[in-house]
């Protein structure tokens, strides 16, 4: 029998190495947190000023109805088609409102910007009324079938 081989001193694995590469997991798996959860539940769903804030009551919906349709791409193409009323006393130039659409338990799947009265288009003077449709191709597996919660998000004022 020959000499015994020495014991290996030297550990298994390099200690600086391993936090090293944790190190750098974890502040990538930060970075990409960031960026896919900064627009949770604090985001700003939009700043009405205090004047719009207090006409917002007097811009009714009605007649909302929801149509889906499968398009020619494999996607399903959602239309909501509805009225604004204008029952205030000034002219309206912009609405702009969130669609929000939830999953079963009410978590938020989409959240888009859509505008309702468009400011190239004629005011929605006071007592009027308008119809408007909305297209929506992009909304994500999961979502409950409802209607989207709508919430103001601007409104503008002919001056």
């Amino acid at each position: 029998m020959g000499p015994k081989p020495a014991p290996n001193k030297e550990p298994r694995f390099n200690v600086t190495l391993l936090l090293a590469t944790g190190l750098a997991l974890f502040l990538i798996g930060g970075a990409v947190a960031f960026f896919v959860f900064r627009s949770g539940d604090g985001e700003d769903l939009g700043s009405l000023t205090a004047e719009a804030e207090a006409y917002m009551a007097q811009l009714q919906l009605s007649e909302v109805e929801m149509e889906a349709a499968d398009s020619f791409m494999q996607t399903t193409l959602v239309e909501i088609k509805g009225r604004i009323t204008n029952n205030g006393n000034r002219p309206v130039r912009l609405v702009e409102v969130n669609c929000i659409f939830t999953d079963p338990y009410g978590q938020r799947l989409l959240r888009e910007r859509v505008q309702l009265v468009r400011p190239r288009g004629a005011p929605l003077n006071p007592a009027d009324s308008r119809t408007f449709r909305l297209a929506f191709d992009t909304i994500p597996e999961g979502w409950n079938q409802a209607l989207p919660y709508f919430a103001i998000a601007r409104i503008e004022f002919v001056q």
